[in-house]
């Protein structure tokens, strides 16, 4: 029968009936997955849990912290380690990605 032959099956019984066609059960295609978060940029490259430390670093990074001086949140980040308070008008050095 070779590589088809286990696939499909035709089976002829007579000229006054059609051919009955036996197929093998339908396989549901796998759907691409979606990037992760801000690590998505990077693909499939560096790793799943090296990526996924990353993810939570730059949750942290991104947000508004609360400024040591004023107590208002509104702090942010310029570069690293160098943080910016627009209210109290303050920039100082602390952490690198995000203020404890």
């Amino acid at each position: 029968m070779g590589l088809w032959g286990s696939l499909v099956a035709l089976e002829v019984w007579d000229l006054s009936t059609p051919v009955q066609i036996r197929a093998a059960p339908f396989k549901k295609m796998t759907t691409k997955s979606k990037k992760t978060k801000s690590a998505g940029r990077f693909g499939a490259r560096y790793g799943k849990t090296v990526r996924d430390k990353l993810v939570q670093v730059e949750k942290k990074q991104r947000v508004k912290q609360k400024c040591p001086f004023c107590e208002k949140i509104g702090l942010k980040r310029i570069s690293k380690g160098v943080w910016n308070c627009p209210r109290c008008e303050k920039t100082f050095a602390s952490n690198v990605y995000y203020l404890e």
